[in-house]
């Protein structure tokens, strides 16, 4: 059974989420423990897949991503599995959720430019069986937390 997180858990995660490349050195001053903790700590809630890994966030413009959506999705209930394997094609497909409510599925999609994201939603999403329709929200600025 995994271990319950305690405050000095919590402020790991909360450190590691605002610079996934702090040195363990680093994590333990800024956490007030040891550096022996802050490792073993570290290693346990890599083992316990609290932490499931590490990113770079890239600034999507600056790699050509100009154009970016939320589109939502209502899809046939049982088509889900089959679903996710085929929006992971998808190469704008940057992250996909199930939800409740009025849509079924929505999508982070970064695409080229206007053009590139009228095509990946009008030609890919919508031909894909057990997709029932889509609704598209155009994102006019990302904000971080």
């Amino acid at each position: 059974m995994d271990a319950e997180l305690d405050e000095v858990d919590r402020r790991i995660l909360a450190e590691l989420e605002a610079d996934g490349r702090l040195s363990g050195r680093a994590l333990a001053e800024r956490v007030t423990i040891s550096r022996a903790n802050a490792y073993a700590r570290f290693d346990r809630l890599v083992a316990d897949g609290v932490i499931t890994g590490f990113h770079a966030r890239v600034d999507p413009v600056k790699v050509g991503l100009a154009t970016s959506a939320y589109v939502a999705m209502t899809v046939r209930q049982n088509d889900w599995r089959d679903l996710q394997v085929r929006l992971r094609a998808i190469p704008e497909v940057r992250h996909m959720a199930l939800m409740g409510g009025e849509f079924d599925v929505m999508l982070l999609v970064r695409a080229a430019d206007n053009d590139a994201l009228r095509r990946v939603v009008l030609e890919q999403l919508q031909n894909i069986p057990g997709v029932l329709s889509t609704k598209t929200f155009l994102i006019f600025e990302d904000v971080e937390n």
